[in-house]
């Protein structure tokens, strides 16, 4: 059996607003492996970035975690202090996020943002963390390390100061890195570098990666396994190639099917009908439902629970999910 190095249990993120309670992250269950890629995909709103910014104990007022527990090594995050949770954000776990320019500071030199978490994290000199900031530089293709770790933000382009978050990230050599949409808004050419250093940095590095994304081509690229959550619940969860090959679920299946191909340059794309429901609105029942061509009266009125099956897949539909085990994961 897999050594695990993360495992997400029961979680539960909320968001108070004037309009009712957001319930941005319900009852998610995940695990990941050492050395694992996972990606979690979804829509817009599906809860995928809450359930990053949850893993790292970062959520702020008007939201709070509920309920839960997030195995880190072995250790509860959620019950670590602030002071605790400092030295793991960075050494443990560090995040990509997804638009660089407004997470580097503009006032700083990316060589100084990179050698200040060496130097809070590993207790380098300012010189040390220096050398070492060109190092990473270096590592993630960034050319002339020596004349750019001087410059600031606004002096590179989006693929370079994404290389500067990677390294940022990367500076403490951590077991998890969480990579919230590394490539929006970056040309195919450059999402296509920016995704072969993570995978080459993962090989030499032998850290476990968690991909939030949208973009199917990514997941396919970079995921052992795929997490599919839709309206804050994860409704699949299967290894990438099983996934693309035989999604089970209906959001699923009308995720990949709506995804450009060559080979129907002939066809119009198809689409999910409606849209995500409004949080402080949620359909009783599977959250699907109003949107699902399959769906029956059961899926309407009883919410279905996340069940193991044989072929390392886990499944919360009502119609998918009659040959599974009766194992139930939430």
């Amino acid at each position: 059996m897999e050594e695990r190095l993360l495992e997400v249990k029961n979680l539960k993120t909320c968001f108070y607003t004037r309009d009712g309670i957001v319930r941005a992250v319900d009852n998610v269950n995940f695990h990941i492996n050492k050395g694992e890629s996972v990606a979690i995909v979804g829509e817009s709103g599906s809860g995928k970035s809450i359930t990053a910014f949850s893993i790292m104990n970062s959520i702020n007022a008007p939201g709070k975690i509920e309920s839960g527990e997030i195995m880190f090594k072995n250790h509860d995050l959620l019950k670590k202090s602030e002071k605790k949770m400092r030295e793991i954000r960075g050494n443990g776990i560090s995040m990509i996020f997804q638009e660089p320019m407004t997470a580097l500071n503009p006032v700083y030199t990316v060589g100084r943002q990179i050698s200040e978490a060496l130097e809070i994290h590993q207790g380098l000199s300012k010189k040390e963390g220096i050398k070492k900031a060109i190092e990473l530089l270096k590592l993630v293709g960034i050319p002339l390390p020596q004349k750019r770790v001087n410059e600031y933000p606004h002096q590179m382009s989006g693929g370079m100061r994404q290389r500067v978050m990677i390294a940022m990230a990367l500076s403490c050599s951590p077991r998890l890195l969480i990579a919230d949409e590394p490539t929006t808004a970056l040309d195919v050419t450059i999402q296509a570098q920016i995704l072969e250093i993570m995978k080459d940095l993962k090989k030499k590095m032998g850290m476990s990666i968690l991909m939030i994304t949208h973009d199917l081509g990514v997941v396919a690229e970079m995921s052992d396994r795929v997490i599919v959550m839709y309206s804050g619940k994860i409704v699949e969860i299967a290894d990438v190639k099983d996934l693309f090959k035989n999604p089970r679920h209906p959001y699923t299946q009308g995720l990949l099917s709506s995804m450009p191909s060559l080979a129907k340059t002939e066809e119009r794309l198809n689409i999910i009908k409606g849209s995500i429901p409004k949080p402080t609105e949620l359909p009783t029942g599977c959250r699907f439902s109003p949107r699902c061509e399959f769906a029956r009266e059961v899926c309407e009125k009883i919410e279905p629970p996340l069940i193991s099956g044989k072929d390392n897949r886990c499944l919360s539909c009502w119609i998918g999910s009659k040959e599974y085990t009766r194992e139930v994961i939430a």
